[in-house]
């Protein structure tokens, strides 16, 4: 699934991906956010986002930017 939407996208189209596998989605982002109880808790690019030690601990677990 996420092959096509990488595909969709490269074509021109925008797409808003909403996603629970967090690693998975900032894979194929360019921008991300990130909500909290329906608020903006965090945003920016995949490698921003990663980088803040608040967001890999809530959502990412061991996940690492540079191996997907």
């Amino acid at each position: 699934m996420f092959r096509i939407i990488r595909d969709v996208n490269a074509s021109g189209v925008a797409v808003l991906l909403v996603e629970q596998n967090v690693a998975a989605a900032l894979d194929i982002a360019r921008r991300a956010y990130v909500l909290e109880e329906g608020r903006i808790a965090a945003a920016g690019t995949p490698g921003e986002l990663a980088a803040q030690t608040h967001i890999q601990r809530a959502y990412l677990g061991p996940w690492d930017i540079a191996s997907p």
